[in-house]
């Protein structure tokens, strides 16, 4: 399995509400419609919230403000993903960038592969 990892920053004419809004009621849909297309095995939104929480640890730690969220998408393997690089996985992924143009700060947004490793579960 290989996973990436996206840390979304929303626009900055979108408040955190409209922002998670729009990406799990608009952008999530339009991600499980092409799934099979791209080769996505899951994909899991976690979106910010808990302020009192966040404030308190990122005080503790002197960290940066929080992302808006964070999506997480697994893949089988980077073969398989290599593999799904037909017109319609094309069209899928135009699709998709697309949209995310239109609530996601995409220069201000990592994102990486990576591999998980399960410590506690």
């Amino acid at each position: 399995m290989i996973k990436l990892t996206f840390c979304l920053r929303r626009l900055p004419h979108l408040t955190r509400e409209e922002f998670q809004r729009y990406w799990r009621e608009q952008h999530a849909p339009l991600v499980a419609r092409h799934a099979g297309t791209l080769g996505i095995l899951r994909y899991v939104q976690t979106h910010t919230g808990h302020d009192a929480l966040n404030s308190a640890m990122q005080g503790s730690r002197g960290g940066p403000d929080a992302y808006d969220g964070v999506a997480e998408l697994w893949f089988e393997s980077e073969e398989a993903m290599a593999a799904n690089t037909g017109e319609a996985a094309a069209k899928a992924s135009a699709e998709l960038l697309v949209d995310e143009r239109k609530f996601i700060d995409l220069a201000n947004s990592p994102l990486w592969f990576g591999d998980q490793f399960d410590v506690v579960s």
